[in-house]
């Protein structure tokens, strides 16, 4: 969702169709924000898909990647950060590794879990 070193910031729900873009904010700490509100944490959450857009060339040839990739953001289990990017070629990656200025576009969001599950009668 959003990383536990971005908890300090206003953040809110990204949304199907929006375009982010990878921020570095004033912890030092890289995250998703919309273009011009670089204040507020869009939280993303876990396998979300992604369309991503100016990946930076030395990550391209790191990971065998174009300039545009489909991508679903994931959990890692393990290092300092969890929030991690999973290209359609199996690669994955810490959003800090991703660097900043690398624009994404939510293409299908999940809808939270508590919002499609009907709620249990009392009889």
């Amino acid at each position: 969702m959003c990383d536990y070193s971005l908890e300090m910031y206003g953040s809110r729900p990204a949304r199907e169709h929006e375009r982010y873009v990878t921020t570095r904010f004033p912890s030092g700490s890289i995250g998703f924000a919309a273009p011009g509100d670089c204040n507020t944490a869009v939280c993303v959450q876990y396998d979300t898909s992604l369309m991503l857009e100016n990946i930076p060339r030395e990550i391209q040839t790191a990971l065998a990647l174009r300039e545009m990739e489909d991508a679903t953001f994931i959990r890692l289990d393990h290092g300092a950060y969890r929030d991690g990017i999973r290209f359609s070629n199996g690669r994955q990656i810490s959003l800090q590794q991703l660097s900043t200025g690398v624009g994404a576009v939510v293409t299908r969001a999940l809808v939270a879990e508590a919002l499609v599950r009907p709620k249990a009668q009392v009889i």
